[in-house]
Order: C-alpha cells, then structure tokens, then sequence
C-alpha cells in the first residue's frame, strides 16, 4: 500500500520492482516493509525504553534464493533512482536523498549521483564477481 512515505512501485504487469522508503516514515508500530515471500526482509522494529532484544544466535538453515535482493540506504548527499522492469524499459525515476531507504526486488536499476552520495548497500553475499550482474545502456533522452 502506498503512503507518501512509503511507495512501492511496480511494473505495467504489475511485478513489485521496488520499495522507496522516505527518512520521513515513521511508523507506529511494528512494521514490515516486504512480504515473507522476497528474498530480503525490511522493517521497522519499534521498542520501548529500557526494552531488549534477548541474546540469541541465527540457527544454520539453508535456504534456496533466486535472484539478488538489495537494499540501499542513503547515507548523505542526494541520488535520482532509475527503476526498469525486466525488459530493460524505465518504469520511474525517484529522488532519494539522506536517511531514504531503496529496497531493489526485481528489474533492473542504475543511480545518477546529484550530489557527493554516500550509499550503504546490503545483499546476499558472497559477492563473487562472475556474471552476476548484466549491465545495459540507457539513453536519458527516453
């Protein structure tokens, strides 16, 4: 459900390709931003003062993934989001800047930095570095 703090945006087909998270959202409770079946988890976890996680260890399970799920906080500076569908096509561009969350599911993606960025990225790793990306051309004149 989108909110002016939360958009999830789609492509014509309507296949989630992402989820932009504005450093404005604030949400009263608890509050899982993806559905259990992505490959990457996001939410907000709200506590009270003085309450605590109890210690505890992730359990080994082995789990089979299809794809590369990644999340990108933006640290400082501002970045416009170039979001494709699966055919390579420009569904949106979305200004994100310091404090906005980008959850990336499907499709294809590229930045245009408007200002020194710095960006954190999480995903599934190792990272090794053979073919797991494809990279394309895009003409901005589109």
């Amino acid at each position: 459900m989108n909110t002016d703090a939360v958009e999830y945006i789609s492509d014509q087909e309507g296949h989630l390709l992402a989820i932009a998270i504005s450093h404005e959202h604030e949400p009263p409770d608890t509050e899982f931003i993806t559905t259990s079946d992505l490959n990457t988890q996001v939410g907000f976890i709200k506590y009270p003062e003085d309450g605590c996680i109890q210690p505890h260890i992730h359990l080994p399970i082995e789990r089979h993934l299809l794809g590369t799920g990644e999340v990108l906080v933006v640290r400082s500076g501002k970045m416009e989001a170039l979001l494709f569908d699966s055919d390579r096509r420009l569904v949106k561009k979305k200004i994100m800047t310091a404090g906005d969350i980008l959850v990336l599911v499907n499709g294809g993606h590229g930045f245009r930095m408007l200002e020194d960025t710095v960006l954190m990225e999480v995903k599934q790793g190792p990272y090794t570095g053979l073919m797991e990306k494809e990279r394309f051309d895009y003409d901005p004149g589109e």
